[in-house]
């Protein structure tokens, strides 16, 4: 930033200075939620080593009372005038870095200067999961008449900051983590349409200042039609931005990825880190990935200010994407799940209700279970290699079972230089006689799923991760009730269904499945879009692109 501030910080700042089988492998429970809304923990004592410390004005105005601060790697200590800096009483406030995006350093009135620094803690009512609240803190600089020796300390202290802000890249995955630069470029791709229709609004009251605070400069494309973004990250040279940023639904992801591996150069495209901020009716990308960071579940406005903070903080990390292939011959890669039946039905039959958001999904499940449906047809999946080859024991006890051997078949490779299925054979042909086909052919619903949430308010994988190199697998027999569907459903979003025991419901992770319905009935989608009722098959791409992660 070289000592200028971004316009979001400066304007400010410069105002107030002149004033195997079904559920053959245990999910693991979710991770530990952050600490009571409203208690921050205890800094730590010292806080570490200090890399800085000094007196300064508490506030950008002249005559402002004075206060001393110390830096560390983790944090910015801040205490009244006076206070030793390594006193055992500790700070009077401790700025976690780790919740800093930005800092920036500008003159003041009277020859002094500035530096400010600006946080998103978690916060929030003493009941009621927590959210990203934003805190600014700015300190003066006045050290005699010379001005640009003030504005040289206010420099040397926001640039340290910035520089210590930066999230640490975990060392135990080799390269499977990165850092977006600063300062940063990012297209970002908006639907106006999606969800309730708030997403620019969103965007330019929550997203955009953010984004300032963090130097990550936009280019807002916002989309016509379909497949609009699907053709300009198809066409365009990409090379100008550190990032794409989708502002909307998944089905909107859904486009910028196909349209990334359509290009010529897509291995090298798909490194470009992606970022998914909820702008739609379902979001479950975004939730998974405030799920992986970590956070309490949130929906809306809170959801955003988490996902575009991860944004700010700029970790990436690879993600698996799945294959699918159709028995018309089309072919894509899809980044969340592939559905038939009752879930399906719900995501598409409640499109009519677009306007009332994530609510939709509640009015078309209560429709969709009034009129439950049967589909007939065959599912096959090659299970996930268990350790040391043994087959763990089916908790079904109808439940088809394999031996556990996993043999690598001889695949078709996929026309052009997209990567081959190695482990999929033509659809024409049988699977191979080591997959798994389940004896039942009535089914309410069969779902893939490959990240942890099927929906903000649906925890349906809590064992998914990004870079797992699994699908999970979940298929409901013919004959539930009604009121257990229900219940399955409201446990759901707690990701405590399979607790239930309900025979009906199979759970098993795998590397790839088939799915050949006995006629073209009910609805398919993948990532929330309808497809064709045809013969289907998918299987796992581990690593295969990029995405910005809190963790």
């Amino acid at each position: 930033m070289n000592g200028a501030a971004p316009p979001a910080i400066a304007g400010r700042q410069q105002r107030a200075a002149a004033g195997g089988a079904p559920r053959c492998l245990p999910l693991r429970s979710a991770p530990a939620p952050p600490m009571a809304a409203g208690r921050r923990a205890p800094p730590e004592p010292g806080g570490g080593p200090v890399l800085l410390q000094g007196i300064f004005g508490a506030g950008p105005g002249p005559g402002v009372a004075a206060c001393s601060l110390s830096l560390t790697a983790r944090e910015l200590q801040v205490r009244r005038a006076g206070g030793c800096p390594g006193g055992s009483a500790g700070p009077d406030a401790a700025l976690r870095l780790a919740d800093c995006v930005g800092s920036a350093a500008f003159p003041a009135a009277a020859a002094a200067a500035c530096f400010s620094l600006v946080c998103y803690p978690l916060r929030g009512p003493r009941w009621g999961p927590p959210a990203r609240q934003r805190l600014e803190r700015t300190f003066r600089v006045s050290r005699g008449p010379d001005a640009e020796g003030n504005l040289r300390i206010a420099q040397a202290w926001s640039r340290r900051i910035r520089e210590l802000a930066v999230p640490a890249v975990p060392a135990q995955d080799g390269d499977s983590y990165g850092v977006l630069p600063r300062p940063c470029h990012a297209l970002v791709l908006l639907n106006p349409q999606s969800g309730s229709g708030r997403a620019l609004d969103d965007f330019q009251a929550v997203v955009q200042p953010m984004l300032a605070e963090a130097d990550i400069a936009t280019t807002v494309f916002v989309t016509e039609r379909p497949h609009h973004a699907h053709e300009k990250v198809r066409d365009e040279d990409l090379s100008q931005w550190d990032t794409l940023v989708v502002m909307s639904g998944d089905g909107l992801l859904f486009e910028v990825v196909n349209g990334l591996m359509e290009r010529p150069d897509w291995k090298e495209a798909m490194k470009k880190p992606l970022c998914i901020l909820p702008g739609g009716s379902g979001n479950a990308l975004a939730a998974s990935i405030n799920y992986y960071a970590g956070y309490d579940h949130v929906a809306k406005k809170k959801l955003l200010t988490n996902c575009t903070f991860i944004l700010c903080k700029g970790l990436y990390t690879q993600m698996d994407l799945v294959s699918l292939s159709t028995a018309s011959g089309k072919r894509f890669f899809s980044f969340l799940g592939f559905g038939w039946g009752f879930i399906s039905d719900v995501d598409i039959d409640s499109e009519k209700y677009r306007w009332l958001g994530s609510a939709r999904f509640t009015l078309g499940t209560l429709q969709c279970l009034a009129k439950l449906r049967v589909y007939q047809g065959r599912l096959s999946y090659l299970p996930m290699a268990t350790e040391q080859g043994s087959s763990p024991a089916p908790r079904d006890p109808h439940a088809p079972t394999t031996n556990g051997h996993i043999p690598q078949p001889a695949g078709t490779e996929a026309p052009g230089s997209a990567p081959p299925d190695s482990l999929l054979v033509p659809l024409g042909q049988p699977v191979p006689a080591h997959w798994t086909v389940v004896p039942e052919e009535e089914f309410v619903l069969v779902y893939a799923i490959y990240q942890s949430h099927l929906g903000t308010n649906l925890l349906m994988a809590p064992a998914a991760r990004l870079h797992d190199g699994c699908i999970h697998l979940f298929y409901m027999k013919a004959g539930i009730s009604r009121v257990t569907l229900l219940k399955l459903f409201l446990a759901m979003s707690r990701g405590t269904h399979l607790d239930l025991n309900c025979p009906h419901l199979c759970y098993v992770p795998v590397r790839a499945f088939r799915l050949e319905p006995r006629v073209a009935a009910g609805i398919m989608t993948v990532d929330g879009e309808a497809l064709a009722c045809e013969p289907v098959q998918g299987q796992v791409h581990a690593r295969l692109c990029r995405v910005l992660s809190g963790s």
